[in-house]
């Protein structure tokens, strides 16, 4: 197997922060934060950069699953791709959520983001205080599951924030049951997002005493 092949899930990874930081920038720059950008900012340039800034989340969603699946495949799985693995996930989720609130305030939104940023911090967190004691905290299922469920979920958000980028319909009842969705998904994606926040802190009281 040459080179390329085995750093392709590397490549992968990286690329995902790449489009995380672009996504991150597009959705700012949309909300008129970017400085000098808000001042020629349009409405049709405001839904194109909202339009990237989705398609670049989801592109990049898709690659925290195939990055993970051809390092096994290829038997490349390297220290660089998991240390920069759960990096980019959290990149990813963070900017996206930082991005939905500078859009616009949205009190569905806020609490379920500030909870979701709260866990991974505090995570983070646990991991480097575990790693620097030789405790490590393996991922388990439920936060594997949880990261797909916060994936879709600001996915929705993000669709929902862009409503009008999208040429979608502006019958209330059709905006209105998407609304029910993408906030259901949100709220159920925070509840997993604490269960394994829960989790991690008790693997780590117990490792740690």
């Amino acid at each position: 197997m040459n080179l390329a092949m085995k750093n392709l899930p590397n490549i992968l990874t990286g690329s995902r922060l790449v489009m995380a930081l672009f996504m991150f920038v597009a959705l700012a720059a949309a909300a008129g934060a970017v400085p000098y950008l808000s001042e020629t900012l349009t409405a049709d340039s405001q839904l194109r950069l909202e339009r990237w800034a989705f398609y670049a989340f989801v592109v990049a969603s898709v690659t925290d699953f195939f990055d993970g699946w051809l390092a096994r495949k290829l038997d490349a799985v390297s220290v660089w791709g998991a240390i920069l693995d759960p990096i980019g996930d959290k990149i990813l989720v963070c900017g996206a959520l930082l991005g939905l609130m500078a859009l616009g305030p949205n009190a569905m939104v806020v609490l379920p983001a500030g909870l979701i940023l709260f866990r991974e911090f505090t995570v983070s967190a646990l991991r480097e205080v575990g790693a620097g004691k030789g405790v490590k905290l393996p991922v388990t299922l439920l936060a594997k599951w949880k990261t797909t469920l916060q994936l879709v979920a600001i996915g929705a958000e993000l669709i929902l924030a862009s409503w009008g980028a999208f040429g979608l319909s502006l019958e209330p009842a059709v905006m209105g049951g998407f609304t029910v969705v993408a906030h259901s998904l949100l709220w159920i994606a925070t509840l997993v997002t604490l269960i394994t926040g829960a989790q991690y802190w008790e693997a780590a009281r117990k490792a740690l005493t």
